[in-house]
């Protein structure tokens, strides 16, 4: 499979500021041309970037626009280190950049801290300073409920005391430990995705906010609440693929989503936490039948 470069996706990135920082975005070429069609945003997890799309970006740009962007923290958008990192504050970002490019309507394509960004979105419809209208939400793997979410031990050590050590020692080589145990066994990571998400993480001298940015487990169990209970309660189509050899938030999350989440849209693929890169295809093909059901 073709996969887009680091400096390919360099070049194809616009920046805006935002909520007083340089945000990375993506448009599709279509985007200004076509109203007709209807917006797609994509939503990235942790430690990545937007780059995890562009499988799912290639093949759904002729029938929709498509937009994505670097959360705050992360790829190629600001890192500030004096900072304190917020889900709230990235879900303004995305409400900012909605406004500025004139959005109204939207779905949403979300993985992993994203899917967190995706929740704080979905509770905010309705507000009278939040025009913009979600059309449905396609989670990914990530933690949509905190009591089910798994942290791995180096997430752990990141968010603790000894975080900033530890990212200091950070490397290639341990994201790609790490990412072997998160990836399924049958679909690991190969050599040229660990070096691009690896740059990605160190632009803009990444490693030393990660621990900062991992504030996220505790917005989870804050507001978790109120985002499980407009999970519940709205009328905007949800659909949760689940890799379900995830060690994060895999089976056991997929398990709770259906029993909490009435006349829940699951599928279960046989992968680990990151089904955009190791089941590519099929998270492609599951996602335009969603798309057209919905739409028909």
């Amino acid at each position: 499979m073709h996969q887009l470069t680091f400096d390919n996706y360099q070049k194809l990135a616009k920046s805006t500021e935002l909520c007083g920082h340089r945000i990375a975005y993506w448009v599709s070429l279509n985007f200004d041309q076509d109203p007709s069609k209807e917006i797609i945003l994509f939503i990235h997890g942790f430690p990545s970037a937007s780059w995890d799309w562009h499988y799912q970006w290639k093949h759904l740009a002729g029938q929709n626009r498509l937009l994505s962007l670097d959360l705050l923290g992360f790829g190629l958008s600001d890192k500030p280190t004096n900072h304190q990192y917020s889900l709230l504050e990235q879900a303004d970002i995305v409400q900012q950049l909605l406004s500025k490019l004139g959005v109204k309507k939207f779905h949403v394509l979300a993985h992993d801290y994203g899917d967190s960004v995706a929740q704080e979105l979905l509770s905010r419809q309705g507000q009278t300073d939040n025009p913009a209208k979600i059309l449905s939400i396609c989670f990914l793997n990530g933690g949509l409920f905190a009591s089910h979410h798994r942290p791995l031990f180096t997430q752990k050590l990141l968010k603790s005391w000894l975080g900033g050590l530890a990212s200091y020692f950070m490397n290639k080589a341990s994201l790609n430990k790490g990412f072997n145990k998160i990836f399924s066994a049958c679909s690991q990571p190969n050599a040229n995705e660990i070096d691009i998400l690896w740059r990605l993480i160190e632009h803009n001298n990444g490693k030393k906010v990660l621990p900062k940015l991992l504030s996220y487990i505790d917005e989870r169990k804050q507001y978790g609440k109120r985002w499980v209970e407009s999970m519940i309660s709205t009328s905007v189509p949800l659909y949760f693929v689940n890799g379900v050899h995830d060690p994060i938030s895999g089976q056991h999350m997929l398990d709770h989503y259906n029993d909490i989440i009435p006349f829940a849209r699951t599928t279960a693929l046989d992968v680990g936490h990151y089904p955009q890169l190791e089941a590519p295809e099929k998270v492609l093909y599951l996602y335009q039948i969603f798309l057209n059901e919905i739409r028909n």
